[in-house]
Order: structure tokens, then C-alpha cells, then sequence
């Protein structure tokens, strides 16, 4: 990576944490569970810089969750490396689809974002629930079912208003102007 690569995932990074403290301070659910919108940055991270950009800024956007579910929760060193992973995953996976479906390139962008998004979060999905089905349990003899009936939709209706929000800074020109600073974004085609 090169210094625009490394000082755009410094900004996403701070900016995904930032976004965590606030919404999950804004919006707690119950014990445990918080609103969570610090993937916002790790999608604009993939979507426009591609595959590795997305997983290094999904890592560093996990460190602050993994520390307030994970020491400070009951998720103690695991959420640490769990959360993380997961957040991890999901930037990878949607770096990958980005380039593979030529987001940038395609005259319908903006559109094909959304399912992009929601796709991209899948391999996460699963990660949580192995997570909570197995290592939590294995290591700390808690986790269990009960924890992801209200995991689990939880994060799919933050996935689903990232999709929209996503779409519209694809399609934005203001905002591929200032991700231009950092990357070669090809000209959509229409």
C-alpha cells in the first residue's frame, strides 16, 4: 500500500470507531448489544479501494468494538480478535465483489451497490454465528442461540441502511471527488 492508501485507511479507520462510540452510546439495546454503524467506513473503504484496503480498515474498525464487547463486555479477549475478523471479512469480501462486478465502471453503480453491500456482509454473518455458537461457548461456556436472535437482526437492519447510504455516496460525485484524492476511480460509463 502506499502513503494515500495508508493515510485513507488511518481516516476511515478513526472515522469507524468514532462512528461506533457514537452510535452504540446513541442507541444501546440491551447488555451487550448496541447499534453499530462502523462498517459504514469499512464499506466506503472496499467499495473504493479495493480488496485489501477494505480488510485492513475492516481490522482497525473492529479494534474499538472488539474492545467495548470484548474486555469491557463479556466477550473478553476473543472480541478483541473476533470483532475484528468479522469486520475484516466483511471489508475483504466487499473489496472483492467491487472489483469483480466493475462498480465504477458500470453505468448502473449506484443500483448494483445494494445488493453488493448486502452480500458482502454474509461471510460475517457467518463468522458471528460460529462465534457465538462455538468459541464463545468452547472458551466461556456463554453465547449460545439466545444472543443471536438479537445479534443477528440487529446487524442485518444496519446492513440494510448501509446499502442505501452506500449507494447514494457511490453515486455522488461530490464524494467520488474527495475518494479521488486517494485512488484511481474509473469514469462510470453512462
Amino acid at each position: 500500500m502506499d502513503s494515500k492508501k495508508i493515510a485513507f485507511v488511518a481516516i476511515m479507520a478513526s472515522l469507524g470507531n468514532i462512528l461506533f462510540l457514537l452510535s452504540s452510546h446513541v442507541v444501546p439495546l440491551a447488555h451487550g448489544i448496541a447499534f453499530d454503524l462502523s462498517l459504514v467506513t469499512t464499506f466506503i473503504a472496499a467499495l473504493f479501494g479495493g480488496p485489501l484496503v477494505g480488510l485492513v480498515t475492516g481490522l482497525f474498525v473492529g479494534l474499538m468494538p472488539g474492545i467495548y464487547f470484548g474486555p469491557l463486555g463479556m466477550g473478553s479477549w476473543l472480541g478483541l480478535i473476533g470483532l475484528p475478523i468479522g469486520k475484516g471479512l466483511t471489508g475483504l469480501t466487499c473489496g472483492i465483489l467491487s472489483r469483480k462486478l466493475d462498480l465504477h465502471g458500470s453505468s448502473h453503480g449506484s443500483l448494483l451497490t445494494i445488493p453488493l453491500v448486502l452480500i458482502s456482509y454474509i461471510p460475517e454473518c457467518l463468522f458471528t454465528v460460529v462465534y457465538f455458537l462455538s468459541l464463545m461457548p468452547y472458551f466461556f461456556g456463554q453465547g449460545g442461540v439466545g444472543v443471536l436472535f438479537f445479534i443477528i437482526p440487529k446487524a442485518w437492519i444496519e446492513i440494510v441502511l448501509m446499502s442505501f447510504l452506500m449507494a447514494a455516496l457511490v453515486g455522488n460525485q461530490g464524494f467520488i471527488g474527495f475518494v479521488q484524492r486517494f485512488f484511481t476511480i474509473p469514469k462510470s460509463q453512462g
